[in-house]
């Protein structure tokens, strides 16, 4: 498809088809406190938070407010002071990793000392994949992501952008119902965040996984997801939630450039600058 064939959607369509599916990441009261500097910490303040199944959801907020540390709260990654979460109703375990769940992180996590192919296919070898279906799999992997050419390629001879779609795909390439992703575009310029936002989504339509995705970035909430989460000054709460109902496929400078883009990116910087000017130095 072209990158300005948009096919028309009825806005209306997928909240009605949400609504009627199941709960797959359930988040009841989490809140979260570290200690520091010999005093407690708290980071996140009863936030809950359902997502349903096929639903992309993004998480704003300013710096700080604890965006991180509820969705690795919600991977098992960090344990809760108080509150739980379910997948698909049964209690998520702190240190147990989910075999639902995919995870990518800020920055690309590429090992230098292993080709494109090679960490494309590292967790179908950890998961004991026969090598023929590893090869085909991590095979449609690089032609999804257009690094064909780049297969025997190390992370040093690639841009950041292609390092970051090694790992993007890297955790597709298992197939996760569920991708948890933390601000994984934020380190790269405007036109390769742009790239990267038209591939995900190229991908998420296919495969309509259940996403949660970090971000501090407007633009990058509103070209993505189906609902945004905004979450307060630290300690982060649930300040506000966002219907998205923008028609998909989306291409996002086309849909910059509409009213009705505009008027959604105002009506919501205006209550997320209400939390960034209370992390503003005096």
């Amino acid at each position: 498809m072209e990158a300005e064939d948009v096919r028309a959607t009825s806005p209306a369509v997928r909240p009605v088809q949400q609504a009627a599916a199941r709960v797959r990441i359930s988040a009841h009261e989490l809140s979260k406190a570290f200690s520091f500097d010999n005093r407690e910490l708290l980071a996140v303040d009863r936030v809950s938070l359902d997502v349903r199944e096929g639903e992309f959801v993004a998480l704003l907020g300013p710096s700080g407010c604890g965006k991180s540390t509820v969705l690795n709260i919600i991977a098992g990654l960090l344990p809760a002071t108080s509150g739980a979460v379910l997948i698909d109703n049964e209690p998520l375990i702190p240190g147990r990793f989910s075999p639902k769940l995919g995870y990518i992180f800020q920055r690309d996590t590429t090992y230098p000392w292993r080709t494109v192919s090679q960490n494309i296919g590292l967790g179908l070898e950890i998961a004991g994949i026969g090598r023929s279906e590893r090869v085909q799999r991590v095979r449609t992997a690089i032609e999804n992501a257009s690094l064909v050419g780049f297969e025997n390629a190390f992370p040093t001879m690639l841009s950041g952008g292609m390092r970051q779609r090694v790992s993007l795909m890297r955790t597709l390439v298992m197939e996760p119902e569920i991708l948890l992703m933390d601000e994984p575009f934020g380190a790269l310029d405007a036109h390769t965040k742009l790239d990267m936002h038209r591939l995900l989504l190229e991908i998420w339509d296919r495969q309509r996984q259940t996403v949660v995705f970090v971000t501090h970035d407007l633009s990058e909430a509103l070209t993505l997801a189906d609902r945004v989460v905004l979450m307060s000054a630290r300690p982060g709460r649930v300040k506000e939630e966002f219907a998205i109902d923008f028609p998909r496929p989306r291409y996002a400078v086309r849909l910059r450039e509409t009213p009705e883009y505009a008027a959604l990116f105002s009506r919501i910087w205006h209550s997320l600058g209400e939390e960034l000017s209370k992390t503003a130095s005096p």
